[in-house]
């Protein structure tokens, strides 16, 4: 459905809490929205995507081996050519070594894109490297915990340039020898202020990567995917990503790209289409740089972000509590606590070790025992994900539990700012929208606390899989923090080229809605308003 104009809104116009008086104080011009508008001087986002784009980033010829299977998918692998970085995010005049095998050997070219809207096109090109010479590199030994961790040699190598701006790059991989391809994928950060900062989630793409076969931190090997693999489960970022290969993800097309394309493009995409100033972080640097994240007004976690470090947790609160808002576009978030590794040759942060969740005991809170470790899982609790998010993922609850499911996004506080120039009413749906992990169970004690939308999800052909609760609560400094629910939020903001819209027990993500994309407006400027005058 196309963004229709009148949903379009201004910083003046923009409401506060649920009691739907209109901000008077003036704060500048109207959101960057309009199609046709010039780039904004000084926006560097606007600027860039006035640049030309092309489509010829997509993949137009793949080929996975099958391996261990979970049902009729492979384990993802394209071994007549892959690749990996030596880092997850890079800054403007780092140097970025990239990794490549070929089986056959044969000589490749790397296309490096970046993407974003640039007219619909999704990205534009940034380099290109014709002829590189191809070898087949070994395949790495198992080592503790099943860790499948390449020490390739470099197959190109650069100096970021500086008038690369953040965003999130893949480079294209073609085999001469057959045609087939992939991709790898990175992110290039800054350090500059800007209004809203996206956060990717690699913890969580390496978490299920299978590369080579079936060496997912969910990887049992005794059987073919488990939930309690726990501690054979030791994952490298130093090795390249196979086709995700969730049954609810049908973009067999995206191998190499992590979990970015299918949850997390989406968002991107739209916030560019519209001029926000955004900037783009990894996992690791909202692990690693703690003040970094003081530099927005905004913080975002999108899709399924959900294998956290302690520090992370740590640095997210501090943020909130300094002011910066946070928007949780995601489901299943901040569930597993996990440690950041060093590479067996010493380098930081190239592996994670599944050994725990995000839930409670915090604050001399007690829970119901199904919160509580799961049999299997060792004991290394982190605090609860509610404290920050304002609900959790629903462990133990419904039919099956793990907040799994799929429904529809139902407004039930049409009062609430959020829902301003949205003609949605308590009771009306936004269809598909959740899904196929949720959050639910609410800490209703946090200031300010309001459930926004909530209702049942479904798994099973129409059985009852628990109830999620999307909120809003008060941050400390006129801030917000918002929980969207689900993993599929962002797919009902826009479809870029190629997308195919997600689906999972027997519901399908509908795509772009317009009320959705109000709502995204509303939240967003909200966020980047800052501190709200006096009386408001």
């Amino acid at each position: 459905m196309k963004e229709s104009e009148q949903h379009r809104i201004s910083r003046r116009n923009v409401l506060k809490g649920g009691a739907g008086l209109a901000l008077t104080a003036f704060y500048g011009g109207a959101v960057s929205g309009q199609d046709d508008d010039p780039p904004a001087s000084g926006n560097l986002i606007a600027e860039e995507n006035a640049k030309p784009g092309t489509q010829d980033w997509r993949l137009t010829n793949t080929s996975t081996v099958p391996g261990k299977v979970n049902g009729d998918i492979t384990s993802g692998r394209s071994p007549a050519i892959e690749g990996y970085c030596s880092a997850n995010s890079v800054r403007a005049g780092e140097r970025l070594k990239i990794m490549v095998s070929s089986n056959p050997a044969s000589a490749f070219k790397l296309e490096i894109f970046r993407t974003g809207y640039y007219n619909g096109d999704g990205a534009r090109l940034m380099r290109t490297y014709d002829a590189l010479p191809g070898v087949t590199q070994l395949d790495p030994a198992i080592g503790e915990g099943y860790l499948r961790e390449c020490q390739w040699d470099p197959s190109v190598e650069f100096d970021i340039p500086e008038d690369w701006i953040s965003g999130v790059y893949l480079g294209k991989l073609t085999a001469a020898s057959s045609d087939l391809q992939s991709y790898i994928i990175f992110i290039v950060r800054d350090d500059r202020p800007c209004d809203l900062l996206f956060q990717c989630s690699e913890l969580t793409w390496s978490a299920y990567n299978r590369w080579p076969v079936d060496y997912a931190a969910y990887t049992k090997h005794t059987e073919d995917w488990s939930s309690t693999a726990v501690p054979s489960g030791t994952v490298s970022f130093d090795r390249p990503y196979s086709l995700f290969t969730h049954p609810v993800n049908k973009i067999t097309n995206s191998g190499g790209s992590g979990e970015f394309l299918p949850w997390e493009f989406p968002l991107s995409f739209w916030l560019e289409q519209h001029g926000y100033d955004v900037s783009y972080i990894s996992n690791i640097d909202t692990h690693s740089d703690r003040d970094g994240l003081l530099r927005a007004k905004g913080f975002i976690s999108v899709g399924h972000d959900e294998y956290w470090t302690q520090d992370m947790f740590d640095n997210v609160r501090n943020a909130r509590d300094e002011g910066v808002s946070l928007a949780f576009l995601c489901g299943n978030s901040a569930l597993c606590k996990v440690p950041l590794l060093h590479s067996t040759d010493g380098r930081p942060n190239r592996a994670i070790r599944r050994e725990g969740w995000f839930l409670p005991v915090a604050d001399g809170q007690q829970f119901p025992p199904s919160m509580l470790n799961e049999e299997g899982f060792e004991p290394n609790m982190g605090p609860d994900g509610a404290l920050l998010l304002g609900a959790r993922h629903p462990i133990g609850q419904g039919v099956g539990g793990l907040g799994q499911g799929a429904g529809d996004w139902t407004c039930t506080a049409p009062e609430h700012w959020l829902y301003a120039d949205t003609g949605m009413q308590a009771g009306d749906s936004i269809e598909g929208l959740v899904g196929w992990e949720f959050h639910g169970e609410p800490l209703l004690d946090l200031p300010g606390m309001q459930i926004v939308a909530e209702g049942p999800a479904f798994k099973n052909n129409g059985v009852q899989n628990g109830t999620y609760t999307a909120t809003i609560y008060d941050g400390p400094q006129d801030n917000i923090v918002f929980n969207a629910a689900t993993i599929w939020w962002a797919n009902g903001l826009s479809s870029p080229p190629g997308h195919i819209n997600p689906s999972r027990h027997g519901i399908a993500q509908q795509g772009p809605d317009e009320r959705l994309q109000q709502i995204a407006h509303n939240l967003f400027e909200r966020m980047i308003l800052g501190p709200l005058p006096p009386g408001c």
